[in-house]
């Protein structure tokens, strides 16, 4: 679903949206600003990812995948 908002930019970037709308590179400006703020939020959930993932401790996620495998791997030779 999308929603109609009024926004507020610089003028210089609304020039650079019109001149890529010109181009054929967006159908039209909503298009382009859409497309600019999905890959906006992409890339801060991947930074915000890589920012949590920095505080785990990698040995600590080792032994944790290790007992796992190790369970795992006994229900598996148990199964058959």
């Amino acid at each position: 679903m999308t929603v109609k908002i009024g926004i507020t930019i610089q003028e210089s970037d609304l020039q650079e949206i019109d001149k890529l709308v010109e181009a054929k590179a967006f159908p039209n400006r909503s298009k382009a600003i859409q497309e600019a703020i999905s890959d906006k939020l992409s890339r801060v959930r991947k930074t915000r990812l890589a920012r949590e993932c920095k505080k785990l401790d990698p040995n600590e996620e080792k032994r944790i995948a290790e007992e796992w495998f190790v369970g795992e791997a006994q229900l598996w030779e148990e199964e058959w």
